[in-house]
């Protein structure tokens, strides 16, 4: 058997394989071999109707959408074979106020990223779709950059790029297995060869669990089965002067547009939806490919009658062809694009179930992160370690199939989806729950949203709703008062041994404490200076240090402290361990004090240290730091013990007005306090020069990872910071994504915001030019509003209530 060497193997000849490898060609990686076990495009790509809509919910997914529209429309001139690409634009449809107000805020991201949309009426939806029902629908999203490609003739460019650029592309060549050397090289096992490579990449769609699986990495997704079907050709549109746009229709489930002379029905039903392959248990055959199931008509009738009665002319034409194939759906619905846990240079580009608009981005930011170690664009939302071993089986498919049936629903902000949950749970779930805390789920963990004691259901809308002043009683009672939350999600971790600061020291932005019981915010950041991880970093002992995480971090954090780990020091994850109770406000120190006997004044414990005390006769860390800018402790807890140590607190502070708060009130709060979130401010995509947060970065100390990448970025300047302010809003708040205007002008985009309810503003940040700090607006569903810098906190910019002593 043959050996041969490339520098990556990518395993999967669909869009997505195709596209990494043309996009890590043109970011100068060219020793990139493609193994395909049949033919190009034979997987799910093939059978793919091929939409490719600007028109994303989601801010990072409408810059990787975006990018298809750019790229297809080139690949012939790129690369000299076509793509098969119709320029035909979209038409998202509105039946409900709320679906245009997100029309409105999508259209912001329209002006931000690049491309153009428009709010059309029923008359202007008419013009462009004659043959459209227009019963019911206020308001279409028309996007006209959208389009359509053929996906065989699309992924069969991209390959014939990579090959342009020296990449091999081998057909007919099943990989049976794949094994890891101790020297972190892999063989890559085919009938004939084994190729040896630094890197892999899983490209398998459906197949990518199976593929993964040869190197004891779990892929989570689950493969539905999909309908769309082809009429016979329509005498209408034989005349027509110009393609249909594809409409996109909420009331139908699904897609509809003009495939040349026929019309083309996609569905994604409500309910009833059925995993391919389940009824063998799993794909039975990871050679097989272009497999269909047999059509199942009368599972889509009652959506497939909606869109007829939509598109009266579709009823008049015959069914030509169904199609009914599988395509990969995550638990979130967003692609896994990135590196996973435990397998070093082992990187996924699966989980998409809209692969072909989505390949092209997704491969050219996945390049862009193995080439350089960074990417243009905030990668969180699409790595694969945002999934841990809560997503079991059980869970992936509960949260696949929930996806699925809401494929085409409006994703109203503060929707819970129930589906495989509650996952990780603390001892307080169920009784908060009776005291009416309503969850929501952040890495597997249930944790309070907000706390509802009258019964009433939250209306879901992109304005102020019904739970505005419910949010407004937690802060006050956290400013004026005493709170208290659940808020075990963060990821913890006991890093210790022989230099273990030494170790620490070099991953970290800033100085860690000398001293037994400091504590240090710090960041952990890329070779070239970028944000990878926020750390609350807790010096225990000479040689035993805590590190506190955000929830949805607890494995990229892992990761980034396992990387490099020195002989001696050991990283223990002890998540599940402790829970963490928040207590908070200028009432903190009264309550803590009749529940413990520690001393908790400034002299015996200041501000930003830590220390054991017991508590209601338990022993828990104690550490004097909040992220709501108020007097306050973190108490972590044995995760046994935490509804003693909760009942104890909530006791004693019944006196002074204790009340239960969630997360929805910490964002409130930490915006008042201007405090920078880890995944809006504080991304991939920034260093902490950009984010504005230089004060965490300690250049005289020794070498670290990034260090003269961000001493060079403070001496060079940049173009563009996080900017704080005030915002004149109306009866809506920054969700993130808003464009910054300056005059006709965009300055800069929205990256996170809300309602300071103790201070009555409507706060954000923004990215932007910092030239422009005078007559600026902020486009928020649609409505200019008035965007005013502040250089400083609205709350307590000096601290002082966290410092208070008493």
């Amino acid at each position: 058997m043959a050996s041969v060497t490339h520098k990556v193997v990518v395993v999967g000849g669909g869009v997505m394989g195709a596209s990494i490898a043309y996009h890590l060609a043109c970011e100068g990686w060219t020793d990139v071999i493609l193994l395909e076990k049949g033919e190009l495009t034979g997987g799910s790509t093939w059978h793919a109707a091929g939409q490719c809509p600007n028109f994303v919910g989601n801010y990072t997914m409408a810059k990787i959408n975006h990018y298809s529209t750019l790229l297809y429309p080139q690949l012939e001139q790129l690369t000299g074979q076509p793509a098969g690409w119709h320029a035909c634009g979209g038409i998202r449809i509105a039946t409900t106020p709320e679906e245009v107000d997100w029309f409105n805020h999508v259209a912001g991201f329209g002006k931000t990223i690049g491309f153009p949309i428009e709010i059309i009426d029923p008359k202007g939806i008419s013009e462009l779709n004659p043959w459209l029902n227009l019963d019911g629908i206020i308001a279409g999203a028309y996007t006209p950059m959208d389009g359509h490609v053929d996906p065989a003739s699309a992924t069969n460019a991209m390959a014939q790029g990579a090959r342009n650029l020296g990449v091999t592309i081998r057909r007919h060549t099943l990989v049976k297995d794949i094994k890891r050397r101790s020297s972190g090289e892999f063989e890559v096992h085919t009938a004939d060869d084994i190729y040896v490579c630094e890197h892999v990449i899983n490209a398998g769609g459906c197949y990518a669990g199976e593929i993964s699986a040869w190197v004891g990495v779990s892929t989570p997704i689950t493969n539905m089965e999909h309908h769309y079907l082809v009429t016979d050709p329509l005498e209408a549109f034989k005349n027509a002067t110009r393609e249909l746009p594809i409409m996109r229709d909420p009331a139908t489930a699904g897609y509809y547009r003009q495939e040349q002379r026929a019309g083309l029905i996609g569905i994604y039903e409500h309910v009833g939806s059925k995993e391919a392959w389940a009824q063998t248990g799993g794909i039975p055959d990871w050679r097989s490919e272009n497999e269909l199931f047999e059509g199942d008509l009368d599972r889509i009738a009652p959506w497939l009658e909606k869109a007829m009665q939509r598109m009266p002319i579709f009823a008049e034409a015959g069914i030509k062809r169904v199609i009914n194939g599988a395509i990969a759906h995550s638990p979130d619905g967003y692609p896994l694009v990135g590196p996973v846990v435990g397998v070093p240079n082992f990187w996924q580009c699966c989980g998409s179930s809209s692969a072909v608009a989505q390949g092209p981005g997704c491969g050219k930011y996945l390049a862009q992160l193995m080439v350089h170690g960074d990417s243009d664009i905030n990668m969180r939302g699409l790595d694969p370690r945002r999934f841990g071993d809560y997503a079991d089986s059980d869970y992936c498919r509960a949260k696949s199939f929930d996806d699925y049936h809401h494929m085409f629903q409006t994703p109203l902000p503060g929707r819970e989806d129930p589906a495989g949950r509650p996952n990780r749970v603390t001892p307080l779930y169920e009784s908060l729950a009776e005291k009416g805390a309503v969850y929501t789920e952040s890495f597997g963990w249930e944790r309070p949203k907000y706390f509802v004691e009258d019964g009433r259901e939250e209306k879901l809308q992109f304005r102020r709703n019904n739970i505005f002043d419910l949010i407004g009683q937690e802060c006050q009672a956290v400013r004026e008062r005493v709170g208290i939350m659940d808020f075990s999600s963060f990821a913890k971790f006991v890093v210790s041994g022989p230099g273990s600061m030494e170790f620490l020291d070099r991953l970290t932005s800033n100085k860690l404490a000398k001293k037994a019981g400091g504590i240090r915010l710090t960041y952990a950041l890329s070779p070239n200076g970028r944000i990878l991880g926020e750390w609350t970093v807790t010096k225990l002992g000479d040689e035993t240090f805590y590190v506190i995480a955000g929830a949805s971090a607890e494995l990229e954090t892992l990761a980034l402290l396992e990387q490099s780990l020195p002989e001696g020091v050991t990283v223990q994850n002890v998540s599940d361990d402790y829970g963490v109770l928040l207590l908070a406000g200028p009432k903190a120190r009264h309550v803590l004090r009749t529940v413990t006997s520690a001393s908790l004044d400034n002299a015996a414990f200041p501000w930003l240290t830590g220390q054991e005390i017991t508590v209601a006769a338990v022993k828990v860390l104690a550490l004097r730091v909040t992220y709501v800018g108020e007097l306050g402790w973190e108490l972590h807890v044995p995760i046994a013990d935490l509804k003693t140590v909760y009942d104890a607190i909530w006791k004693a502070g019944r006196t002074h007005g204790i009340r239960d708060f969630g997360i929805i009130a910490v964002n409130s709060l930490r915006m008042e306090k201007a405090y920078l979130g880890f995944g809006t401010e504080l991304t991939n995509e920034l260093t902490l020069i950009e984010a504005q947060a230089e004060h965490f970065f300690a250049p005289t100390k020794g070498d670290f990872v990034g260090r003269d990448a961000t001493r060079a970025k403070l001496s060079t300047g940049c173009k563009a910071k996080i900017i704080y302010g005030e915002v004149d809003a109306f009866d809506c708040d920054v969700q993130g994504g808003e464009p910054l205007l300056h005059g006709d002008q965009v300055v800069g985009v929205c990256t996170s915001g809300g309602y300071g309810h103790h201070t009555g503003k409507s706060l954000a940040f923004v990215f932007a030019q910092p030239e422009f700090i005078q007559d600026l607006d902020l486009l928020i569903l649609g409505v200019r509003r008035k965007f005013s810098v502040l250089t400083e906190p609205v709350w307590d910019p000096t601290s002082d209530r966290q410092k208070a002593d008493g």
